[in-house]
């Protein structure tokens, strides 16, 4: 019998909005602890939103006794500067892994996508009504952070 237990933090992040979902493994019971997004005002000095974040994922990986942190792998995209600044937010979930002994997980786009609809070329909108199926009660969730960020928490899961 499996009597391992896992509690996955995944996090979609960006700078004004950052997705997160965590799902606890309980032997072969799958439990959706939470889930949600961290909003920051485009207003805030970059260092306050660095650290507004910070606080908020310490919390989240304490008050839920996280075990693991799943993120999707960085790509370049359109803008360097946003890129850039993703990275911040990359280090910090680093740092809190290391400071809080979590393992990390990274998984490129087309792996999440492979593991959620099964086709590594599907759409945010194909992940996101995958999502909506297997967790029905989201529907009140607007942002498309939250399905994103349970994409990747399932990754981890599931890897």
């Amino acid at each position: 019998m499996n009597n391992e237990k896992k509690i996955i933090l995944g996090i979609d992040p960006g700078f004004h909005v950052t997705g997160y979902g965590i799902i606890k493994k309980e032997g072969r019971t799958t439990y959706l602890l939470d889930c949600g997004y961290l909003q920051m005002a485009s207003t805030k000095p970059l260092p306050e939103r660095v650290h507004i974040f910070y606080d908020f994922f310490v919390q989240k990986v304490v008050g839920c006794l996280v075990t693991d942190i799943a993120l999707e792998t960085p790509f370049l995209g359109k803008n360097a500067q946003n890129f850039l600044k993703l990275g911040y937010l990359r280090g910090i979930l680093y740092l809190i892994a290391h400071q809080h002994h979590l393992t990390l997980h990274e998984f490129a786009p087309r792996e999440i996508k492979q593991s959620i609809t099964g086709f590594g070329g599907a759409s945010k909108d194909q992940v996101a009504r995958v999502i909506m199926q297997l967790f029905p009660k989201l529907h009140e969730q607007k942002k498309q952070d939250v399905t994103d960020a349970l994409a990747v928490t399932l990754c981890g899961l599931w890897k």
